[in-house]
């Protein structure tokens, strides 16, 4: 970067800065452009590279009537919103997103190059250059018509756009979330009534193997009452022949006689 040794110097330095930020907004504007799909923002970008196409130029005139040497000097701040802005846009997973994005980063370079013409014509007014008054306060009024279309593009048509898509996003979450938990309430049952099946089949095998080894008992070890007597010391035969088992009932009212 040269010595700035005059407020000449100084105003020269401020040209330079807005030229390099015009030569590198220019180059990066067509390839962002590929991105968008709303054609008032395609025109608009546009018409900004255009705008400042026509203001290199004129930063150029009013250099060589200052009798300023046209050296390059490279803008960094302006390289780094550039870049920013690239990034940004590189990252945004959803297309949604690629113009509000485009829309925030423009503006936010657009408010620095209002800075930088504002100080160049308050600069150009106190050292007497009419023609770089005249090119920074067109260009401010430009500058400021273009960030107020794109506020009014990105509240009206950008942004709105960009809300319905993550709120169409949002309802089908939902109801893929809702179809999922009535699966997972479907498939339960199907299971429940298994296990009730087994077991209820298992308790009435249960209760069949314990009848069957109370039979075999039974047979094996000879009846017995609740008292313990064998049941067959208690047979006796009726007036007809038949034999009938003694109750407690029979034998208390026996013993009573």
């Amino acid at each position: 970067m040269p010595a700035i040794r005059s407020p000449e110097d100084l105003l020269a330095t401020e040209l330079k800065q807005i030229h390099s930020a015009e030569r590198q907004l220019s180059r990066a504007l067509p390839r962002l452009s590929k991105n968008i799909q709303t054609g008032r923002l395609r025109e608009m970008l546009e018409e900004r590279r255009e705008q400042g196409a026509v203001l290199i130029e004129r930063i150029e005139e009013a250099l060589d009537e200052m009798q300023m040497a046209k050296g390059r000097l490279k803008n960094l701040a302006a390289e780094a919103l550039i870049e920013d802005m690239t990034q940004d846009m590189e990252e945004a997973e959803n297309k949604t997103l690629l113009e509000p994005v485009l829309v925030a980063s423009i503006q936010k370079i657009e408010h620095y190059c209002i800075a930088a013409w504002g100080t160049a014509a308050a600069m150009g007014r106190l050292l007497g250059q009419g023609n770089v008054v005249r090119t920074m306060e067109q260009v401010l009024g430009e500058g400021k018509r273009f960030d107020e279309e794109m506020t009014k593009l990105a509240e009206e048509e950008v942004n709105p756009r960009m809300l319905a898509s993550r709120q169409m996003a949002d309802v089908d979450n939902r109801q893929d979330a809702k179809n999922h938990d009535d699966k997972d309430k479907q498939e339960p049952e199907p299971r429940t009534k298994e296990r009730r099946s087994q077991r209820q089949d298992g308790g009435r095998e249960s209760g069949g193997r314990k009848r069957a080894a109370a039979t075999a008992t039974a047979h094996q070890g000879g009846a017995r009452a609740s008292d313990g007597t064998d049941l067959k010391e208690r047979e006796y035969q009726d007036e007809k022949g038949e034999t009938h088992h003694h109750t407690r009932t029979y034998m208390q009212q026996q013993g009573k006689k």
